[in-house]
């Protein structure tokens, strides 16, 4: 059985290593990273009129403050960001698992103007055209101290699924070039798949970034 090391943090890890398993794989969960709740100052809510996030995190770490938006016209990427929006009073959200800006275009095309981005300090490009966008940062994340084990569950063939460029970084930095060329990769994007460097013995990346489509990378490449 191939074994499928998720590098995610909780609780996405949980999620993906249960849709590893049922594809008849061994999945072994290993974070890199943890997020952390900020601090941050709620501007008014009639300063806007939409509502986007681009991460289920935000959703969770945002606090009592995101009550004050239940009212606006709410936006995520993703289903698992739609679900913990839902999860905190939001009702009738406009999800879509394409990119940001993917989720932008129809912001605009909706008719909304200036919106309230709540998300990491860390995010994705996002083409914002004719919008308004104020991006506020309520969690962050926190890089795990270096596991060991990791090392001894990456077993020869072993496929490493990375959510980011960053985990690429973090992952590079804790795999040395010389234990690479028996380790696959599958990142979510291009750009996480040239952050995790070179010598893996295949790297793969989707062409539309998501959760989904990296499992179908991983279910070709380990028929």
């Amino acid at each position: 059985m191939r074994r499928v090391i998720v590098l995610r943090p909780e609780p996405g890890a949980g999620r993906t290593a249960q849709a590893v398993a049922q594809l008849g794989l061994e999945a072994v969960v290993h974070p890199l990273f943890a997020p952390q709740a900020l601090e941050w100052t709620p501007p008014p809510a009639g300063d806007f009129d939409a509502l986007l996030m681009t991460s289920a995190h935000a959703a969770r770490l945002a606090g009592p403050a995101l009550a004050a938006y239940r009212g606006l016209p709410a936006y995520a990427v993703g289903s698992a960001t739609a679900a913990a929006m839902r999860a905190q009073g939001f009702d009738g959200v406009s999800a879509g698992d394409a990119d940001a800006s993917t989720i932008a275009a129809r912001i605009a095309t909706d008719g909304h103007r200036t919106v309230l981005h709540l998300a990491g300090t860390t995010v994705a490009p996002m083409a914002t055209g004719s919008l308004h966008v104020r991006r506020i940062a309520v969690y962050s994340m926190t890089s795990l101290p270096p596991d060991p084990a990791l090392l001894d569950d990456a077993m020869p063939g072993s496929v490493l699924l990375v959510h980011s460029p960053r985990a690429g970084e973090r992952l590079a930095e804790q795999v040395a070039p010389t234990a690479r060329a028996a380790l696959h990769i599958v990142a979510i994007s291009p750009n996480a798949l040239v952050a995790c460097g070179s010598g893996w013995a295949s790297g793969h990346a989707p062409d539309q970034p998501g959760d989904d489509d990296m499992l179908a990378l991983l279910r070709g490449l380990c028929e």
